[in-house]
């Protein structure tokens, strides 16, 4: 029995990795650096299979996919936890930063989730890291923020379509991770309601086991979940850019 966690080697990738360790005989750890995969090994022992993908990249993903399908191993997590982020207008990116962004944020998790179905029965987990941001729109993080709100919207009606299979959304706020720019044209930048790694994995984990289809980490962030259910959004875009004006 296995669990397979896509960006493994990041903060949160990590944390799954150490909650997963006793529960699974192998750990599929997926990542791009083979010197961080590498190193996840060293720490972690034998357990830990490094699998060396570019989720961006159209053939390894498949490849990886084609992996899944060929080997058929019994599999009872699958964390789709691999994203990519970046402050700015649309305008600003590149064709190939947008391509990227979605290949790595939608088409990755909603292909791996895909490919592993068939080898998960009862009892199994689909834990696809998604965000906070996928409860409302937010400009100058508007890719991000769709990206995120399709997998919310993906996870939930795959956990619906699959009865033995429980699919969770996870939608933390800020979580202090390497990833967060710690300071933008000088000033510090400061992140309300930020969480350790550690407390969304925990949360996520006990969220999925009692069968939820999403698992917000904190009253802070469950708040402001509320808070976008009632509150007209285009008051809500104004609000967010108002707290971001000071790092633009």
């Amino acid at each position: 029995m296995i669990s397979i966690i896509t960006g493994a080697t990041g903060d949160i990738g990590e944390e799954f990795v150490k909650r997963l360790l006793d529960e699974t005989d192998q750990i599929w750890a997926v990542g791009r650096s083979d010197a961080k995969l590498s190193s996840l090994k060293e720490r972690y022992g034998d357990k830990i299979i490094p699998v060396k993908v570019d989720l961006s990249d159209k053939d390894e993903l498949f490849g990886f996919c084609r992996k899944i399908e060929e080997e058929k191993p019994l599999i009872r997590y699958l964390v789709n936890n691999a994203g990519v982020a970046k402050l700015g207008p649309v305008s600003e990116f590149t064709l190939e930063e947008i391509s990227d962004l979605l290949d790595i944020n939608d088409k990755a998790a909603t292909l791996i989730s895909r490919a592993a179905l068939p080898f998960m029965g009862k009892g199994a987990y689909i834990l696809n890291v998604a965000s906070a941001s996928a409860f409302q729109p937010n400009p100058y993080i508007a890719l991000y923020s769709a990206s995120k709100a399709y997998l919310l919207s993906f996870t939930r009606s795959l956990n619906v379509e699959n009865k033995e299979i429980n699919c969770t959304a996870v939608c933390p706020g800020w979580v202090d991770t390497k990833m967060l720019p710690k300071s933008n044209n000088g000033k510090e930048i400061k992140y309300p309601g930020m969480v350790p790694a550690s407390k969304v994995v925990d949360c996520a984990l006990k969220d999925t086991r009692k069968g939820k289809d999403v698992s917000v980490c904190s009253f802070y962030y469950s708040y402001l979940r509320f808070l976008s259910k009632i509150t007209p959004h285009s008051l809500v875009m104004k609000m967010w850019v108002g707290m971001l004006k000071p790092y633009l």
